[in-house]
């Protein structure tokens, strides 16, 4: 089992695994250490079959690079406190 955080080097292999496996037809394997942004841009990939885009590729590595450098967790945590805020104010 898994401790801790991965790696930026241990996240880009297995990033790089599961799109090559994906390509291949593969399926997405749940305790990868990838961010739900990425995890979906992959199942977007699984889901377009043999009729993958280079668009669905090239939005996959981007919100990888979004895990990596972190703005997918600012964005995530900047719309969990706007919907706070606005939870707070209806009930306020």
């Amino acid at each position: 089992m898994q401790r801790g955080r991965r790696s930026k080097e241990q996240l880009q292999d297995s990033f790089d695994y599961l799109l090559s496996r994906i390509l291949s037809g593969g399926g997405l394997l749940s305790c990868s250490g990838l961010d739900e942004e990425t995890k979906n841009a992959l199942w977007a990939i699984a889901g377009a079959g043999p009729d993958v885009t280079d668009d669905l590729v090239e939005a996959a590595r981007r919100a990888f690079a979004g895990q990596l450098d972190g703005s997918n967790t600012a964005r995530w945590r900047a719309e969990r406190d706007r919907a706070l805020t606005e939870r707070e104010e209806r009930s306020g």
